[in-house]
């Protein structure tokens, strides 16, 4: 069974890569070139693009900022194209998606609870957006991630 991922933001980061945010970039690449080699499918979510966008317009040096910019872009490019390791989730942001979230996804704790004991908004919207696909696929699916956090609901 091929097994499909969601790629979290700290994944993101170090493929592109985002500076200071990379530092497990050689890890992350050798890691990814494994996960295809074993046919594993890859799902980009909104989050993990929006997040990793904010990440480096934060950058204080222009050409860097200019230059990582560029290679999210020419990422995203590929994604559009189809050529890309991953492929967008179609998401639908609506009154149930939000009200998933509020509840917490499957996670059996709401928002509130998780923003209290340090998961954030980000990451519990990729939780949600991974019970969507398997609520609509029927598939079950991981989250790649580094941080910890997130790591225990993968």
């Amino acid at each position: 069974m091929t097994v499909i991922s969601f790629i979290d933001t700290s994944v993101l980061c170090n493929l592109v890569p985002v500076p200071g945010r990379d530092q497990n970039a050689e890890r992350v690449r050798s890691e990814m070139s494994a996960r295809l080699g074993r046919k594993e499918r890859f799902i980009l979510p909104v989050t993990s693009v929006v997040e990793t966008g904010n990440f480096i317009a934060q950058l204080s040096d222009g050409r860097l900022r200019r230059e990582t910019a560029t290679r999210l872009h020419d990422i995203l490019r590929l994604v559009c194209e189809g050529k890309a390791p991953w492929v967008l989730h179609d998401l639908a942001w609506d009154r149930d998606f939000l009200q998933q979230l509020l509840d917490g996804a499957d996670t059996l704790t709401s928002y509130v609870e998780h923003a209290a004991s340090q998961l954030g908004a980000g990451d519990l919207l990729i939780i949600n957006e991974r019970l969507q696909y398997e609520q609509r696929s029927q598939i079950r699916a991981a989250i790649w991630t580094l941080d910890e956090k997130l790591g225990s609901y993968s």
